[in-house]
């Protein structure tokens, strides 16, 4: 099946701040209502190519070997390619009994893959791009929270493998910025110091300034962190 740009344009790409697209599919892990089964956890919804290629193979094994991270931030994870299932099934088969990459081996993949030979799932996502591979879906990343919403969104091509520390430092920072209502600088990473909102939600600019609210160090009247510990970051996000 071959998807034209015409067809790709007609199907509106969501957005971040959009609902996930609802859909029902039949996964490694047997059926799924999206996103209704997930309501009250993180999800990270991702695409690869093909089965039976390196580059995905690669990225399986490390989903799968940081699985029980993802979980501890209460993020499950859901995959999907445009082959079918047993396709999938004996894919994952291969890469627990035979494949060794970067110190990982008998890697089980336990988390759903979904079967999209119809591409209807990708289409909604706007996983395909026909300008990078009118047949394969490009390596997406949709984050989505447990209202159902969508909160962050990354599109790697097909050559290039995600980076992981990046994904997760994503899900904590959007979980840290939710809890504390604050926002993450520049390559934050949990013990760095946060960006606190305007002036009003924590003080007038004022008293930011002249150092009288509690732990907020202003450079100008725009820019205004605070300190919080690693150990207060993930005891905000618990």
């Amino acid at each position: 099946m071959r998807i034209t740009m015409e067809e790709t344009i007609a199907t509106p790409m969501p957005r971040i701040g959009d609902p996930a697209p609802e859909f029902t599919a039949v996964t490694t892990q047997g059926d799924i209502n999206f996103p209704g089964d997930y309501k009250g956890s993180w999800v990270i919804l991702f695409s690869h190519p093909a089965d039976f290629t390196p580059v995905c193979t690669t990225e399986f094994m490390t989903f799968a070997s940081m699985q029980d991270e993802f979980a501890e931030l209460n993020t499950k994870l859901v995959g999907l390619s445009v082959d079918g299932l047993y396709s999938h099934i004996a894919w994952l088969r291969t890469i627990k009994d035979k494949i060794e990459f970067n110190g990982m081996k008998d890697i089980e993949v336990t988390f759903p893959l979904i079967e999209d030979i119809t591409m209807k799932v990708a289409e909604k996502y706007g996983m395909i791009m026909p300008g990078e591979d009118s047949t394969k879906a490009v390596r997406a990343v949709f984050v989505i929270d447990p209202k159902g919403t969508i909160r962050t969104i990354i599109y790697y091509p097909l050559s290039l493998g995600r980076n992981f520390d990046e994904l997760k430092r994503v899900i904590v920072a959007l979980q840290a910025a939710d809890a504390l209502e604050v926002a993450t600088p520049a390559d934050w990473r949990p013990g760095d110091r946060v960006i606190v909102p305007p002036a009003g939600s924590c003080g007038t600019a004022k008293e930011r300034m002249d150092g009288e609210v509690e732990g907020v160090e202003c450079v100008d009247w725009f820019f205004c962190t605070k300190a919080y510990s690693e150990d207060e970051v993930f005891a905000a996000i618990k």
